[in-house]
């Protein structure tokens, strides 16, 4: 499915000067061009609606491939890295019972993390606390960290 959005996004992004080149008459049957009324523009006023159209196209395409990006950066965040030093934010579903290896952590917003070192919080427990994962400066680790608590854990996503 990830692949799918990054295909889609860069299709996106790609198509959208290929249009913005086209001029509307060329885009539309010499029916549709009459019922629309504009066979009654001036050239003068066929270009500036071309000119027009052109601009908003590249706009909206942009805006459609910074929201593409986003989106699928947003869904990978954790198995790749693409150089975003913005943690991840949200709650834990269910009961925190404390760091340990191998323990697998479910966020609300459905990423699900694995501890893969031997951090450990005993006796902490929590319903639904706050957590935080942050990318290390070097690499591709992360860390996440539970509201109220110093200790941090590395982690990997699994889902």
């Amino acid at each position: 499915m990830p692949v799918r959005s990054i295909v889609f996004a860069a299709l996106l992004f790609l198509a959208a000067p290929v249009a913005a080149q086209q001029a509307i008459q060329s885009q539309m049957t010499p029916e549709e061009f009459k019922a629309a009324g504009l066979d009654k523009l001036s050239a003068d006023e066929l270009e500036r609606l071309n000119a027009w159209l052109n601009r908003t196209i590249d706009t909206e395409s942009e805006k459609a491939a910074a929201t593409a990006k986003k989106a699928v950066e947003d869904e990978n965040r954790g198995f790749f890295s693409f150089g975003s030093s913005e943690p991840v934010v949200g709650r834990i579903v269910g009961e925190f019972r404390g760091f340990a290896r191998g323990r697998e952590y479910t966020l609300d917003n459905g990423q699900v993390w694995r501890q893969v070192d031997a951090a450990s919080l005993v006796g902490a427990r929590r319903d639904g606390p706050e957590v935080k994962i942050s990318p290390s400066l070097v690499g591709n680790a992360w860390y996440m960290a539970i509201e109220g608590y110093n200790t941090r854990a590395k982690v990997e996503r699994i889902k």
